[in-house]
């Protein structure tokens, strides 16, 4: 019986097998490989193009000309990089380091476009965020997560109060989830880009806050596969970050502590049928009542609104399935953190609590409205009843049911909030400054050019009535936060004291009340002496908004420029100059701090970047 075949040998005379041409063998390469590709990134274009929806419904108003208004939400033409920009002023850094990134930005971008690219992008941003910071999942699923995170009460009244800068850290929170997961997985490559984002986030406090807690203890807790250095230059980071306004506040003269009767003013409130609880829970409260969307009292917002909480109980369990188990606990504690901080002054003691942290803590301040601490709370419940609507949807009889029931899922939030839509229902419409506005800013900006020529000072600015917001009849009559001081391009004295609900919270800056003394001494000549020895040269006067002005203090000025609109006049005499301000040295320090991390993570991710490109055209090539 012969041998099988398999045990012949090999000898010189066996002919080797030819290997195809490498063209024949991309000749007989599945055809359908490129739409293997088209199919699996479909999804991705599909959950892009649905928050690029979003972002065009909430923000159409705003292809419009002119620049949004809309309490403390100011755009200005041309914002100037001022002392104050970085911390060096009397007044708390409230806006630190922003004004500082605003001015110099908008000598690339114009103001209004600067404004725009920034509020869509933070609409767009939270819901891509949201859509993608759930593992694995059907597109229907990010659908879902995208439109629970984007529209809510959260945005909208974030959005027309004017707090953008908070809307910035709301929107970043997804993405640090997404960049931390990553970072405990090993991959070093996320720890740039996630304090990147931390540094645009940490533009303002609450913001570093909310956005600095989230990725510093995610990276922190215990379980991950990354080193103990990525964790302490990570930790090290991100409190590093928040040195542009913790410097200031810490050095300045006067205590950096605000007034107790704000935590009454500024407690979350009421906004819905639901009570307090039911507000809260709903990602609404705020305490102004001109910023609550009227549909919030309608009976079916109600009831979407309550469907939307079913969803995220229904899906609080599947998100162990979707999370890991210090993500979950992290944002899981964060969210717990946030309500007991907007429920605070309604607990026992709470208002207590927080009267003596506002008044005797330095920063304490920042939680007053405690409200604003809900964006960790909203990703939890967007990321909750985005795994709800999934569960329901794989509970269906048949995949058509399934993807009704998705659909239904995404558009109830849209539903429950139908206000959010065209710019808040009209009020987030573009407005346009007077000519007039224009005219003084190019004449208070010659007229320092040529006092800093001469080595002299002009002093800085107050603008009159002397009071915080305003309404002019050019910007649709709405309350909104004075531009000018932004606007004249110029230093100047800005009244932080806040009348809220009949009742006005002094401010923290020494030398604004001090003006504001002056201003109210009925001898002229003694108020305008008081004026320039606190280093005030320049009074401009607003003619078309409410507000009272000093008996006989304009008569008693040089006039400069009256149009009737804004009026320029100036304090003649020798104008002294206040010096109770942080000290530079350790301010400009923070600030290099905060720039040298900025600049070094974004030169890392674009490097990053870079070699993932080259190596995936290597690829493609061989």
């Amino acid at each position: 019986m012969s041998a099988p075949q398999r045990d012949l040998p090999v000898t010189s005379r066996t002919i080797p097998a030819q290997r195809p041409p490498q063209r024949a063998a991309t000749l007989d390469a599945p055809p359908d490989s490129g739409a293997r590709h088209r199919r699996a990134h479909r999804g991705d274009w599909i959950l892009l193009t649905w928050c690029v929806l979003l972002t065009a419904v909430v923000l159409g108003p705003l292809a419009r000309p002119g620049y949004v208004l809309s309490y403390d939400m100011v755009a200005v033409p041309d914002q100037a990089l001022l002392p104050s920009s970085v911390g060096l002023s009397s007044a708390m850094p409230r806006a630190v380091p922003l004004d500082a990134a605003v001015a110099l930005l908008d000598s690339t971008l114009t103001g209004q476009v600067l404004q725009k690219l920034a509020l869509a992008g933070i609409v767009l941003a939270a819901a891509l965020g949201a859509g993608l910071a759930l593992p694995k999942v059907r597109t229907g699923t990010r659908l879902v997560a995208a439109s629970v995170f984007t529209w809510n009460a959260y945005v909208f009244e974030r959005l027309v109060i004017g707090h953008w800068p908070t809307l910035i850290a709301y929107a970043a929170l997804p993405w640090l989830l997404i960049l931390g997961r990553r970072v405990r997985q090993g991959r070093t490559t996320a720890l740039a880009p996630g304090l990147l984002v931390v540094a645009v986030a940490s533009l303002t406090p609450t913001g570093g806050l909310l956005a600095g807690a989230l990725f510093g203890v995610l990276v922190l807790a215990p379980g991950g596969r990354h080193t103990r250095l990525v964790r302490v230059v990570s930790t090290t980071a991100v409190l590093a970050l928040q040195a542009p306004w913790v410097v200031p506040s810490v050095l300045r003269p006067d205590a950096a502590v605000s007034d107790p009767a704000g935590v009454a003013a500024f407690a979350a409130a009421s906004d819905s049928p639901l009570g307090l609880a039911g507000s809260v829970l709903t990602l609404g409260g705020i305490w102004n009542d001109g910023a609550v969307p009227g549909s919030r009292a309608l009976p079916s917002a109600l009831v979407l609104t309550a469907v939307l909480l079913v969803l995220a109980v229904l899906g609080a369990t599947e998100l162990r399935r979707h999370l890991g188990r210090a993500e979950l606990a992290v944002l899981g504690g964060l969210a717990a953190v946030g309500l007991v901080v907007a429920f605070s002054s309604a607990l026992p003691g709470g208002d207590a609590v927080l009267e003596w942290l506002v008044s005797e803590v330095p920063g304490g301040g920042l939680i007053r409205d405690g409200q604003k601490f809900l964006a960790w709370y909203a990703l939890l419940v967007a990321l909750a009843a985005a795994a709800g609507a999934a569960r329901l949807a794989r509970a269906a009889t048949n995949r058509h049911t399934a993807v009704a029931v998705t659909l239904v899922a995404a558009l109830v939030p849209v539903a429950a909030l139908p206000d959010l839509a065209w710019g808040a229902a009209g009020r987030l419409e573009p407005s346009r400054y007077p000519a007039e506005w224009s005219d003084v800013r190019a004449t208070l900006r010659d007229a320092s050019a040529d006092a800093d020529g001469a080595g002299g000072a002009d002093g800085d600015l107050v603008i009159l009535p002397y009071q915080p917001f305003r309404r002019f009849p050019w910007a649709g009559n709405r309350t909104v936060l004075d531009p000018a001081p932004r606007f004249l391009g110029v230093e100047a004295v800005v009244p932080d004291a806040l009348p809220v609900g009949g009742a006005v919270i002094a401010g923290e800056d020494r030398r604004a009340a001090e003006v504001a003394a002056a201003l109210d001494d009925p001898d002229s000549d003694a108020r305008r002496a008081a004026l320039a020895a606190l280093g005030v040269g320049w009074v401009a006067v607003e003619r078309d908004t409410p507000g009272a002005l000093p008996d006989g203090l304009v008569e008693s000025l040089e006039s400069v420029e009256t149009n009737g609109t804004l009026d320029l006049y100036r304090i003649p005499g020798e104008i002294g100059t206040w010096t109770r301000i942080p000290p530079a040295p350790p301010v400009i320090v923070a600030d290099i701090v905060f720039s040298v991390i900025l600049v070094g993570a974004s030169a890392d991710v674009a490097r990053n970047a870079f070699l993932r490109r080259r190596r995936s055209l290597r690829s493609q090539v061989s």
